[in-house]
């Protein structure tokens, strides 16, 4: 087998520093899977060395000159060397044991075999020798090359034994079975079904990063189908779990929420890949399951599941430590207007409603915009023709008042502090409803969002509610 590569970019001065050091050398793991399943040289290089790793990557980086970056974790026996575009970690051959509480390992000294055997798959267990004895040498115990071929995720060793020391391995094979649209083998899912309890060991942290993997590939309900099925999805993530199943009453059904959830979530990802906004559509319809009621005549109802998912968000983030800061933010914002556009689609399009979706969705209009063609699945060919359609008139329509009103992030033309001087109020109560009452009047289309007319439009309403003492009293009520 011959490997061209290995004389061609970085590789040439990998093999004279490992040469220099006097011992043997493979490359393994992504970067040879990538190679058989892409064709192409990755940028992230593992390399496993049967002794004196760390001075081999100090050797290379000596080499490389000012532009390497070394970095050495003597605890662990691997460096790290980051150059241009590469990313290079060179380890020790070691072989690994397990404590049933810990997914942490003892290692100890091993073989390139060794090393081989503790690999999590059989497509990352592969090697290409770099040294000169053992140059373009591919040494591949476990078939994986075959697994390549049918497309299948297989452990190099008793699953049972692999997912139970190392549970985390359970959500990789589900991730990679959904980046490449691989199939687990049998006796591997069948192992994940048995171990999944084993998850709880693995720290929060970890998990998610595999769930925003598996949300960041081509079609992510894979991963999340073969969750549910291995039974993994109710211990990480039960929320989603709530929304499967359908209820039947009167002959009146609903829809899975769950089967539509990962329509969108896959629809959304075709369109982008802002990993915010497909956990936006995770979540969309998160709160149906507490909001589902049935109304004689109508059928099922989710009044307001809008607003209440947008509520869990902040709790959804806290437990799967997400970031609480403004990607939370953004996605709560769009769980809560994800229903505006659908409306604006299926009504008449006012003006006035378009200003207010664009006032509340500022920047993130567009992105509104297609979690909300992404939340159409019927399988009507005419609704779905007719919802389409009509969201092309709401971005027409989107389009045009903001050329004219300019309402994106709008900010009222006269602020708090100018209506204090001008009418010469203390803060409070009053302050407030002039603001409130310019900011619905623009909205509106009253009141252009103009200065000299929101200046006047002010002064009449100040004006007003001073002869008039009853209205004022009512308005200051509301407020409270």
């Amino acid at each position: 087998m011959s490997f061209e590569f290995l004389k061609t970019s970085i590789f040439p001065i990998i093999q004279q520093s490992i040469n220099e050091m006097n011992t043997e050398a493979f490359v393994i793991g992504g970067f040879v899977r990538d190679f058989f399943l892409f064709n192409q040289i990755g940028n992230e290089i593992d390399i496993v060395c049967t002794h004196s790793a760390l001075q081999v990557a100090e050797n290379l980086c000596q080499k490389l000159g000012e532009e390497a970056k070394l970095s050495v974790f003597k605890n662990f026996g691997t460096a790290h060397i980051v150059y241009k575009d590469y990313t290079i970690e060179f380890v020790n051959a070691r072989k690994e044991s397990y404590r049933s509480h810990s997914r942490k390992p003892i290692v100890e000294s091993g073989t390139l075999e060794d090393d081989q055997k503790r690999r999590d798959f059989t497509i990352n267990a592969m090697a290409i020798g770099l040294d000169k004895k053992n140059l373009g040498k591919f040494v591949d115990p476990f078939n994986g090359i075959q697994d390549l071929e049918d497309k299948i995720i297989r452990t190099p060793l008793d699953p049972s034994i692999t997912f139970s020391d190392d549970p985390l391995r359970m959500m990789r094979a589900i991730r990679f079975a959904t980046r490449l649209q691989f199939t687990i083998e049998p006796q591997t899912f069948q192992a994940i079904k048995e171990q999944k309890d084993r998850i709880r060991i693995v720290s929060q942290e970890r998990i998610t990063e595999e769930l925003n993997k598996i949300l960041l590939t081509d079609k992510p309900s894979i991963g999340f189908y073969l969750l549910d099925e291995s039974g993994l999805l109710e211990i990480i993530f039960p929320e989603l779990c709530k929304l499967k199943g359908t209820e039947t009453i009167n002959n009146l059904s609903h829809k899975d929420n769950f089967i539509h959830t990962l329509q969108v979530l896959d629809n959304v990802s075709k369109m982008s890949n802002n990993l915010w906004l497909r956990w936006a559509a995770l979540l969309h319809d998160i709160a149906k399951p507490q909001t589902k009621k049935f109304e004689e005549g109508k059928g099922f109802t989710f009044h307001g599941h809008d607003e209440i998912g947008a509520r869990m968000i902040p709790r959804i983030f806290k437990k799967l430590k997400l970031p609480l800061n403004e990607k939370m933010k953004y996605v709560q914002k769009l769980v809560r207007l994800h229903l505006r556009p659908i409306v604006l689609a299926k009504t008449e399009v006012t003006d006035s409603a378009v200003r207010r979706v664009l006032f509340e969705a500022g920047d993130d209009i567009e992105d509104l915009m297609i979690l909300c063609e992404a939340d159409i699945t019927t399988k009507n060919p005419n609704k779905l023709k007719r919802y389409l359609h009509n969201f092309e008139l709401v971005r027409k329509k989107l389009k045009e008042i903001e050329e004219k009103d300019h309402i994106r992030n709008f900010q009222p033309p006269i602020r708090g502090e100018e209506i204090i001087q001008m009418f010469q109020l203390k803060p409070g109560k009053m302050v407030g409803i002039l603001k409130d009452a310019l900011k619905e009047a623009i909205l509106e289309g009253q009141v252009k969002n103009d200065y000299e007319e929101a200046k006047k439009f002010l002064i009449n309403l100040y004006d007003k509610l001073q002869q008039n003492p009853d209205e004022l009293e009512k308005m200051m009520n509301l407020k409270k």
